[in-house]
């Protein structure tokens, strides 16, 4: 029998990832199966699974990728975190999260947009102190503002494009966990 639950902030829901506000979704299992059971089997379904899912492990981590000729630039992968209680059962941490190089990408959009706000807020205040017209910095930091959000929201739609992808490879752990 394994418990699942799913924390997505400080309490304990069910997984309904299209009304979470995180882009990277994170859960909590806890199996009665030892860490070895769990990485043998997951080496066992790497072989089994091998075109349409890409399955690592390393250590107490296990990996689980969308195989290469079904990965989109929405797919997800899911990287699991294996931890041996006191009681004897196996603690599983897994994150969802997309494609490393995209999100990668949407972190230097990110800083990026936080530097041009914050020089142009710097300016804008420079120009305040000096008794000088700063309307067009201010024009910049909220277009920045703006770009930011348009950001989360294309996150939030590359995420939901990736949900039946994410629930796949919720199916493939699950193998790995019985």
């Amino acid at each position: 029998m394994i418990k699942k639950n799913y924390y997505f902030s400080s309490k304990s829901f069910t997984m309904e990832p299209e009304k979470e506000l995180n882009l990277r979704l994170r859960f909590y299992k806890t199996t009665p199966r030892t860490i070895a059971e769990i990485i043998e089997k997951s080496n066992q379904l790497k072989e089994e699974l091998a075109p349409d899912f890409h399955i690592k492990s390393v250590d107490n981590h296990v990996w689980i990728n969308i195989g290469v000729r079904r990965r989109e630039k929405h797919s997800p992968h899911l990287h699991v975190e294996l931890e041996k209680m006191e009681d004897g059962n196996t603690s599983v941490n897994g994150l969802y999260g997309p494609d490393p190089v995209l999100w990668t990408m949407f972190m230097f959009l990110h800083f990026i947009v936080a530097g041009i706000f914050i020089i142009f807020g710097m300016i804008a205040y420079s120009k305040w102190t000096l008794k000088e017209n700063f309307g067009f910095e201010i024009v910049i930091m909220t277009l920045m503002i703006g770009l930011w959000i348009a950001l989360y929201y294309i996150a939030r739609t590359i995420r939901k494009r990736g949900i039946p992808q994410m629930k796949e490879l919720e199916e493939v752990m699950d193998r790995i966990l019985d």
